[in-house]
């Protein structure tokens, strides 16, 4: 028996070692997260199908991306993000082998390897004055054998070799007081002509008033930006008129279409003359018609294709035209729809299309599954007992590590197709939802948690542009209703908050929309004024949750509109207190209601607001640059703190802290604009409800970007140390020193404790702080935390990186109360030896070798699972996974091995009976002894 104990032992042993690491096997991608890439609304093309090889369409996005798509399927060949601050200004081919782009105001300029995106050189064109920066590429413009390419920004004629990005020669135009349009190198001559304008006061102006060319002339009349050659197109309305300049600068329309959406550049085609693409809407249909030129009077393509309304109008056009096989010409377009979509039409067909509003998220919220009906199965029944067979026979040769490469790709396609996490239903876990995303564009994408596919999507129509509201833009999604048990069959909602304009003041616009259907349920706008969203911890009968907006005039408008939500929250009233920060002036308020407003219309659900408090940090010497909070549904698994020698320590948990970061005025630029003694960082903690200050600490010689995260009773921040020329990241934690009497732990157990006594914000809080600071060796994006359902689970911070990876870090590694030398009791309760850097362990990253490409957000939501949080990055690109920050301590994974649990069992029972043979033979030797 102890022979088989011993067996047993070691074979345990083995199992649990063998689970240490954080990596994934190579069959274990995709079966848990998923990654997606985009590139954002494309703004210039140029169409590469000369050769017989690989055709290819270049883009250039307003997320600032340079990409190669295949024009066959739309896939990504290659493509490079550039920065934030690195605008793209224009894009071209050279050579027939380089992408050439210009950005940054035509200060940078690039060329990349058409066939591979390697980058071939990069070149910077400083300049004396800003300006209207141009590209131009000659066909047959050479300098000593090399190709020239001619550049027009900062008030400079550039001329740079397309072999390595030299600048041959540079000509001064803004002291000449030029303001150049447009370049133009006529075909074979060594003569560039700048075209543009000298002085406005010496020049002779022609006008023509737009009522002259059209009726209607109350319209407002805007020039299109397309390219075209001796005319300009002029968009009326909802038409489109082609005007050109004829004899002693006349002006004639050429051409009138109604209902057009947009117009395409001119494209040189046949000898002297150039085709033009026009789109126009009609009903579910949009109608495609290229035109011939000079004329316009003859129509070379009209095609009509079907189109989703939940794209939106088109918004741009780009045309290309390529050769039958009856050596006719055709025609194909790449459109830009409303939603941010690109689609390739061709032949009456869209050929394919891409959802690369997905490239440019503002908000994330999550919804949950429809519950399994009655009846149904949760499994699904094997195909036939062979393939039951086979699949077992893979697992068991994948485990025992026998599985050739052709084995470990079955593995996965067995695991991928009997994996339940694409159903469009609840399961045990919670790991199955609904992420509901806001784009840029204003539409809605619903996306399932398993497998990223787009569940549904709906363009809002409150977020269209419209006579009542004009330049609208999306804010925030909320949760609007979420239903329990006694309403289950109502839908969840939620709410979606816009405003007609960019500015605070601007009207809002508001729609609820159900996430099971994608539906819209009501919609309001224009309205008052939303500065401020405040979701309050009250639901109505029917589950609808009470939301405050606030508008630029500090009043305080409740949703929704109903009488049980004004009987909810009169009873409430003297509870609800917010704050408000004006980072620009330096100030934050607190505010708490008064009573209804005064208006020429009664309104019941409108309440007037006073200030309670202020703090106002002197402008001379501190600038607002960071505040967070703590999330509202967060969960606190215990307020006590067990440290050394069986003491407690009591967490100061309260939703009401804020952290705010400042720095000096001087510091509030790029990192080093500064010396260290003139810049600091100072951090408070601050009290909302009493505007108290329970902490403050002061970094000299430290300076922003201030990226921070806010949980239970700690807060993590980076920051950048000008001293010691390296990133640093500082952790505060704050404990309840009230209820510092019960330390002993037996009396916590036995409820001889004053825990469950009131706590009111009024009274002065006896709290202490503990804090400390490490080096990071990255620059951060945004910071995030792990979170789970009871809160009992460790934390891990995720940290965005400039590299575009999200790196898990343990809360471990960022306690203060580490010591370079930590006694004993101290390691048992896990104290980490002190390090003066924070580690970076490469099987931590969670995107693992991918890039989460112009990374911006991370989004964590509890699963069902105490043990797993669900994290949802995004940026450019999209990425989802699991994450089990204390392993997943409650369940067996997926890739649990039942056949070595199998094997362990036999072994045990084979070792178990041996040692019975051996000792009952070896007991009977004896007796005959």
């Amino acid at each position: 028996m102890a022979m088989a104990i011993r067996v047993f032992l070691l074979l345990l042993l083995f199992l649990s070692s063998s689970n240490l690491t954080f990596s994934l096997f190579e069959d274990q991608v995709g079966l848990m997260d998923w990654h997606q890439q985009y590139i954002g609304k494309v703004k210039h093309a140029v169409f590469h199908t000369q050769k017989a090889g690989r055709k290819r369409v270049v883009v250039s996005t307003e997320e600032n991306v340079v990409a190669s798509l295949d024009l066959r399927h739309g896939e990504i060949f290659w493509r490079h993000v550039l920065g934030t601050n690195d605008a793209i200004d224009e894009i071209d081919i050279a050579l027939g082998k380089y992408v050439i782009a210009l950005s940054s105001e035509g200060s940078i300029l690039r060329a990349w390897n058409l066939p591979d995106g390697q980058m071939v050189w990069e070149s910077f064109l400083p300049g004396s004055k800003p300006s209207k920066a141009l590209l131009s590429i000659p066909t047959n413009l050479k300098v000593d054998k090399d190709h020239v390419i001619l550049i027009y920004s900062n008030g400079c004629l550039h001329a740079v070799s397309s072999i390595d990005g030299e600048v041959l020669w540079k000509k001064e135009l803004a002291t000449e007081g030029i303001e150049v349009q447009q370049l133009i190198h006529p075909l074979g001559s060594d003569i560039i002509y700048a075209v543009g304008f000298v002085g406005m006061e010496k020049l002779l102006i022609h006008q023509t008033h737009v009522s002259d060319l059209f009726q209607d002339s109350s319209a407002t009349a805007v020039i299109l930006p397309s390219k075209l050659m001796g005319m300009v197109a002029l968009k009326i309305s909802s038409t489109i008129i082609f005007i050109k300049v004829a004899d002693a600068g006349k002006l004639e329309v050429v051409d009138k279409i109604d209902h057009a959406a947009a117009v395409s550049d001119g494209l040189s085609f046949l000898e002297g003359q150039q085709a033009l693409a026009l789109v126009q809407h009609g009903g579910s249909k949009i109608h495609l018609t290229v035109k011939l030129g000079p004329d316009w009077s003859g129509d070379l393509l009209k095609e009509s294709f079907e189109m989703d309304h939940q794209r939106g109008v088109v918004h741009k056009v780009f045309i290309n035209n390529y050769i039958r096989t009856d050596r006719s010409h055709g025609f194909r377009a790449l459109i830009v729809m409303e939603d941010h979509s690109l689609l390739l039409l061709q032949q009456g067909e869209v050929v394919w299309s891409r959802e690369d509003g997905l490239a440019s998220i503002i908000d994330v919220t999550t919804s949950e599954l429809p519950v399994e009906e009655n009846g149904v199965s949760v499994a699904k029944v094997e195909h036939n007992l062979f393939e039951w067979l086979k699949g077992h026979i893979l697992k068991l040769k994948g485990t025992l590590m026998l599985a050739s490469p052709e084995d470990v790709v079955a593995i996965q396609r067995i695991r991928l197709k009997s994996s339940e996490k694409s159903k469009m239903t609840r399961d045990r876990n919670g790991f199955r939802k609904l992420l509901i995303v806001l784009s840029k564009a204003g539409k809605l994408f619903a996306l399932h948690t398993g497998d990223g596919r787009i569940v549904w999507s709906l363009l809002l129509h409150t977020l269209h542009k419209s006579e009542a509201c004009e330049n609208p833009t999306g804010v925030n999604v909320y949760q609007w209703q979420v239903p329990h048990h006694h309403a289950m069959d109502e839908n969840p909602s939620i709410l979606v908050v816009g405003r007609c304009g960019h500015s605070l003041d601007a009207p809002g616009i508001l729609s609820i929309v159900d996430t099971y259907t994608g539906n819209e349920l009501n919609s309001l706008g224009p309205v008052h004024s939303i500065v401020q969203i405040i979701p309050l911890p009250f639901t109505d009968p029917t589950e609808q949750r009470l939301h405050l907006l606030m508008d630029a005039g500090l009043r305080a408008h409740l949703y929704p509109r109903t009488p049980e939500a004004i009987g909810i929250f009169q009873r409430e009233f003297a509870n609800i207190y917010w704050y408000s920060i004006e980072a620009d002036n330096g100030i934050i308020r607190g505010h708490v209601l008064k009573n209804n407003c005064f208006l020429e219309v009664a309104d019941e659900f409108c309440f007037e607001t006073k200030a309670l408090w202020s703090i106002v940090f002197p402008s001379e010497s501190e600038k607002i640059i960071a505040t967070v909070t703590r999330k509202l549904n967060e969960v606190v698994h215990t307020q006590a703190k067990v440290i050394t020698d069986q003491e407690v320590m009591y967490k100061y948990v309260s939703k009401n802290l804020l952290f705010v970061a400042t720095v000096a005025p001087k510091a509030v630029g790029e990192i080093g604009s500064v010396t260290p003694d003139e810049s600091w960082l100072v951090v408070y903690l601050i009290d909302t409800i009493t505007g108290r200050i329970l902490h403050r600490l002061t970094h000299h010689g430290s300076q922003g970007p201030v990226h921070a995260v806010f949980s239970e009773n700690w807060v993590v921040y980076h920051y950048f140390n000008l001293r010691a020329h390296r990133y640093e990241m500082s952790v505060i934690e704050i404990y309840d020193q009230s209820r510092a009497d019960n330390k002993d732990v037996l009396n916590l157990i036995l409820g001889k404790h004053n825990l469950t006594s009131p706590i009111s914000s009024y009274s002065r809080p006896e709290v202490i702080t503990k804090s400390q600071s490490y080096f990071f060796t990255h620059s951060v994006k945004t910071i995030a935390v792990t979170s789970t359902a009871k809160g009992i689970t460790s934390k891990q911070l995720l940290i965005g990186t400039i590299g575009d990876q999200v790196l898990a870090l343990d809360k471990r590694f960022l306690d203060p109360r580490r010591s370079i030398n930590p006694t004993q009791a101290e390691k048992e309760e896990g104290i980490i030896p002190l390090t003066d850097s924070l580690p970076i362990i490469p099987q931590s990253y969670v995107t693992h070798a991918l890039q989460v490409e112009g990374l911006r957000g991370i989004v964590t939501v509890p699963a069902k699972l105490e043990s797993t949080t669900l994290v949802f990055s995004y940026g450019v690109d999209l990425y989802f996974t699991q994450l089990a920050p204390s392993r997943t301590y409650d369940s067996l994974t997926e890739d649990f091995s039942y056949a070595l649990l199998l094997i362990t069992i036999v072994a045990l029972v084979v070792a178990i009976f041996v040692t019975w043979v051996l000792s009952e033979r070896k007991e009977l030797q004896e007796k005959w002894r």
